[in-house]
């Protein structure tokens, strides 16, 4: 007991000792400006000449300098200096004015990626300008800073296709990558950086700084200390510290030994907060990329999109990066899903770690998950090596309808996914699934009964009947539950619905065969090896058969579906048929017997 009391008292004296020590840190990088009118400048950023150097993150990039008009100056290239107007600590930006009259003309010469600083969105698009006649132009994209009295600059999506936007007698000029910077008239641009770190802090009320014991960059918080406690903790830290200090020493070097293993730990812990637990997707280099695949040396799977690597973004956590090839469409739904699923964390939703866009390079990258897509198990229910039983089965049904309820739900705005197939429900090691893919996604509100669309999106066999013809309806977050449905049945019965041979008169649609048994009362001739399972199957069953009907009114929301299948489904009734008024639609339909993503034509809108 003694013992501790020693302790006590030497760790309270050195508490005093090193907040004295921290007070001297804090007077001596106090926020600085240059004028009256100009912002205020702390850490990162310091200013030449006013601070010292720790005082500043240690990087070129956040020094600052004052104009003979007391203007606060961000130089970005040797030739390029930005006017700071504002700098927003807490969101981590920079309100700056270029004195050029054509800020475009600055972003071509100038490499964002090579600097820590991003447009505000978060997101830059590629561009590809052409200079083109001033007399047979007829699209929009023009820069009037760039263009001339005979011709004109266009700015150009760089995945567009350039006989549709009528450009083949046009010159390419340049490649590009900016945000929406291209067309801005004003000359105010909006930087953000998001390393060093410092929301924490200012969310906290304290402030941001290189951390006091270290010589590497990391950071740490502290509050601000009224001047008159500052001066006497530092008179009384001096005198007292100066005593005890190798009983300080002694006592931290015993609690360092002691606490080794938790600090480091809790770091670990500490960092992937700070990284991670923003639910905000984190940006990576393609050359972070290469690194965190071992130069995409593990691959897991080759689809039309782009190729899936294993790798590790640290010793304890393993991802899945999906490399996007460079082909029409990327650029839309690499946005569509960073996006999307980039603001949500849900148990049953996979999670995007970061996301690479590096010139014309893209990537994702999710959690990994050992046990692959729903379709490695359900599409061969007749080989016991693979089969997941049938207590399983209704634990991923269960859990998928959980991940779509949150989607349509549990967000701010209502997400809907479009794309609901076994391909896209990742298991993790205990099997739990996490829907995936949201490349296809759409936002609305909840009060929004139906969206807009001009394409059907979608893959044939999964894809609900309003989203490709609106005499079935409008198109809805329904829509999300025919899906599902169609999904539990391939479930049930192990069956591939988009290889379904639907156009041949002679062979049944196979859930309308499974209807047809349950409506008689008969057994559904499925594989049933313990008891209950014959009435598990028969609920997923009648599940899939309500989710599918044709009318979207008639089809029950994913938290009735929750609710379902977390009861017992003793009374649940067998729906009405839904295949009653789609037999002629269906045999007129042809619709193809393999699945693809398709963009068909266009619909005509009925809102």
């Amino acid at each position: 007991m003694g013992q501790m009391v020693e302790y006590f008292s030497c760790f309270l004296l050195f508490i005093s000792f090193t907040t004295s020590v921290h007070g001297l840190y804090m007077n001596d990088c106090n926020s600085s400006r240059c004028g009256s009118n100009g912002p205020l400048v702390r850490f990162p950023f310091r200013i030449q000449g006013k601070q010292p150097d720790h005082c500043g993150y240690p990087q070129h990039w956040f020094l600052l300098s004052c104009s003979e008009n007391n203007d606060t100056v961000l130089q970005l290239t040797p030739s390029w200096k930005l006017s700071i107007k504002k700098i927003n600590y807490k969101s981590q930006v920079i309100s700056a004015y270029d004195s050029e009259d054509c800020l475009p003309r600055r972003l071509l010469n100038f490499n964002l990626s090579v600097s820590p600083f991003l447009f505000n969105s978060g997101y830059n698009q590629e561009y590809t300008l052409f200079n083109c006649s001033s007399e047979n132009e007829d699209h929009n994209g023009q820069i009037p800073c760039l263009s001339g009295l005979h011709y004109a600059v266009y700015a150009i999506y760089s995945d567009a296709d350039i006989g549709y936007q009528n450009l083949l007698s046009c010159t390419k000029i340049h490649d590009i990558s900016s945000d929406n910077y291209l067309y801005q008239q004003q000359n105010i641009l909006e930087l953000h950086w998001s390393d060093p770190n410092c929301r924490l802090c200012e969310t906290k009320g304290k402030y941001c700084r290189l951390q006091s014991n270290s010589t590497g960059s990391r950071t740490e918080c502290y509050a601000m200390l009224k001047r008159g406690s500052s001066t006497k903790l530092i008179t009384t830290g001096a005198t007292l510290g100066s005593i005890l200090l190798v009983g300080a020493v002694v006592m931290v070097l015993r609690m360092y030994s002691s606490n080794k293993t938790d600090r480091e730990y809790q770091s670990k812990i500490d960092k992937l907060l700070d990284d991670y637990k923003s639910f905000k997707p984190s940006r990576f280099s393609f050359a972070d990329i290469k690194r965190m695949t071992n130069q995409f040396k593990d691959e897991l799977g080759r689809g039309a999109y782009g190729t899936v690597y294993k790798g590790k973004l640290s010793d304890e956590i393993m991802v899945a990066v999906k490399v996007l090839t460079n082909s029409k469409g990327n650029g839309e739904e690499f946005v569509n899903e960073v996006g999307t699923i980039g603001r949500i964390h849900h148990v049953n939703v996979v999670r995007l770690f970061g996301f690479c866009a590096d010139g014309f390079r893209r990537a994702l990258v999710y959690e990994y998950l050992p046990n692959d897509s729903l379709q490695k198990f359900i599409s061969t229910s007749h080989t016991k090596s693979h089969f997941l039983g049938w207590g399983r089965l209704k634990h991923i049904s269960l859990g998928i309808a959980k991940g779509i309820d949150y989607l349509h739900q549990g967000c701010d705005q209502r997400i809907l996914h479009f794309d609901i197939k076994p391909q896209n429900i990742l298991l993790d090691h205990d099997f739990n699934p996490k829907v995936s893919d949201f490349g296809l996604a759409k936002l609305c509100g909840k009060d929004q009964s139906a969206v807009s669309m001009t394409t059907a999106k979608g893959t044939i066999g999964y894809m609900a009947p309003e989203v490709f013809s609106r005499n079935f309806g409008n198109v809805s977050y329904k829509s999300d539950v025919y899906s599902f449905g169609m999904l539990v049945l391939e479930m049930v019965g192990g069956r591939k619905i988009g290889e379904e041979t639907m156009g041949n008169d002679e062979e049944i649609y196979y859930p309308e065969w499974m209807y047809n048994l349950l409506e008689v009362g008969e057994d559904l001739r499925l594989e049933i090896e313990e008891d209950g399972d014959t009435q598990i199957a028969k609920i997923l069953a009648i599940v899939g058969l309500w989710c599918i009907q044709w009318n979207p009114m008639e089809r029950p929301s994913m938290k009735t579906v929750v609710q379902i299948l977390e009861g017992e489904g003793d009374n649940l009734p067998v729906p009405p048929n839904p295949f009653t008024s789609a037999v002629s639609a269906r045999k007129n339909a042809k619709m193809p017997q393999r699945r693809l993503h398709l963009e068909l034509e266009i619909i005509s809108e009925t809102e």
